[in-house]
């Protein structure tokens, strides 16, 4: 095995941590229809996390944008994404912010443009849903950004199936 010199190994180093090139990143999230007296549709947020449990970006956010003072005010009922960055996202965010959704499957299309900062690694997708007069839940989907692959993970009450896909 040959050995690698100092300038080979800081080149490498430097590769490591680059932006990943190109690819887009689609997330796939299922509300399940609950059979229940009084449903409201979900708050739901989508962010991306370092291993680490550090926010890096808010991907979505869908919640009660028609009364945007009091649709806020529910925010924080996403305890975890409300503690790891998004009381500090001014809302309505263009591209981020969107009304709540009906139960079904539902798409977030990332170009990659729009992470082009985001090194290549190791992350963890989270997308964490609170209904009024229903539940809170989590779902959390180790990806690998800078490289073709497809990740899944399901919920159990509030969340159904989700899923990352990043294409290069």
């Amino acid at each position: 095995m040959r050995k690698l010199t100092f300038a080979a190994t800081a080149l490498a180093a430097g590769v490591a941590a680059a932006p990943a090139l190109a690819g887009d990143l689609t997330v796939s999230v299922e509300i399940p229809r609950l059979s229940v007296a009084a449903y409201h549709r979900p708050y739901v947020a989508v962010w991306i996390e370092r291993p680490d449990n550090t926010a890096v970006r808010t991907l979505a956010v869908w919640y009660e944008v028609s009364s945007v003072a009091e649709g806020k005010d529910w925010l924080k009922d996403m305890r975890t994404w409300w503690r790891r960055g998004g009381r500090s996202l001014t809302l309505p965010a263009d591209g981020v912010s969107s009304a709540t959704k009906a139960p079904g499957r539902h798409t977030v299309a990332v170009p990659g443009a729009r992470l082009s900062a985001l090194p290549a690694g190791d992350y963890v997708l989270v997308v964490e849903a609170a209904r009024e007069l229903g539940g809170r839940e989590s779902v959390r989907v180790p990806f690998r950004w800078g490289a073709a692959n497809t990740a899944r993970a399901s919920g159990s009450t509030e969340l159904g199936a989700v899923s990352v896909t990043v294409t290069r």
